[in-house]
């Protein structure tokens, strides 16, 4: 049984002139326990909302549709009332959100912060809280431990604050983590050394970890598997070696090759014409395919279906359906 199980997780959102779009639109995908799995694509496809959705945090007058399907192990997350969807955020799922200058509370210390994030889970003294959380920002790598926890968040910098940020997402020791673009505004050096220690942490504790990122090079050599996600749809799901080695959708083709690479010679990038459409104007067909430079007749129309590429590789794609008769 996969620790994470999501089913046709449709989100809608009615405007006031009553259109409803759609966007994240039926999209099925599993963590296993101990693994981490990237969901990947460009600003607009629909990721956060879907990582969102899985603490029932989705923003109004958004709702998750009937039919979708959320399960952590036996329990039935779409069954939860407040009170036990608040157990379960921090405690049983922990999530670094994108941006921790606004995430974590500015007129708090960061020692206050993890304090409250221990004791919401768990019946301790605020004096053995205190103890764990100057243990976890030593386990996350923040020098001087002790007297961080008296900081406020503007007296650290970026990456200390994305540090504390995992501290508390840790706090109530996880069974998964969401790392919601975790580098985010930090420098490529300090991207790294976060990337890492997510990865240190995981195998650590043996929790899973949801990679939600736009960049599809920091996956690499780091993520297990990696879903592609465009217009509110996961259009490739594979392994990671798999996917780089060979990308079967076309927009996972057009990914790589906007990504900058250094083990060949300097040349022009090739972006990806067009822009995600809005979730109220997704095309017709496959939505792709107004950018795709492998467009056939029939993806303006028909809504191409999931196929296996190779054993573990899908694509949501013409091409292979074809090729299958």
């Amino acid at each position: 049984m996969s620790l994470l199980a999501v089913t046709d997780l449709q989100l809608c959102y009615t405007a006031a002139d009553g259109v409803t779009s759609t966007p994240v639109d039926r999209v099925s995908f599993a963590v296993e326990r101990g693994e981490m799995l990237a969901l990947v694509g460009e600003s607009g496809c629909g990721k956060s909302l879907t990582g969102l959705a899985l603490l029932g945090l989705v923003p109004p007058p958004g709702r998750i549709a009937a039919g979708s399907g959320i399960r952590l192990e036996n329990d039935d997350l779409l069954a939860l009332n407040a009170a036990g969807l608040r157990r379960l955020r921090g405690g049983r799922i922990g999530m670094v959100f994108q941006d921790p200058m606004t995430s974590l509370n500015p007129v708090f210390t960061a020692g206050d912060q993890l304090v409250e994030a221990i004791r919401a889970h768990r019946q301790v003294s605020a004096t053995v809280a205190r103890t764990e959380a100057r243990q976890l920002l030593e386990e996350v790598g923040i020098p001087d431990p002790a007297h961080r926890l008296d900081a406020y968040p503007h007296q650290l910098s970026g990456g200390l604050r994305q540090r504390v940020m995992i501290a508390i997402a840790l706090a109530g020791r996880p069974d998964l983590l969401i790392a919601d673009e975790p580098t985010t505004a930090l420098d490529v050096t300090v991207q790294a050394q976060i990337l890492e220690l997510l990865d240190e942490l995981r195998q650590a504790h043996g929790m899973a970890i949801l990679l939600i990122t736009h960049d599809l090079g920091i996956v690499a050599g780091r993520a297990d598997r990696v879903a592609v996600m465009y217009a509110g749809q996961i259009v490739e799901t594979a392994e990671t070696a798999s996917l780089f080695r060979q990308p079967a959708h076309p927009y996972t083709r057009g990914l790589l090759r906007a990504l900058p690479r250094i083990d060949e010679a300097a040349g022009r990038l090739i972006p990806i014409p067009g822009a995600v459409p809005a979730p109220s104007a997704w095309p017709t067909g496959c939505r792709f395919h107004p950018r795709c430079p492998s467009v056939l007749a029939r993806c303006r129309l028909d809504a191409p279906p999931v196929v296996p590429v190779t054993p573990g590789h899908l694509s949501r794609c013409w091409l292979h359906a074809e090729d299958r008769g």
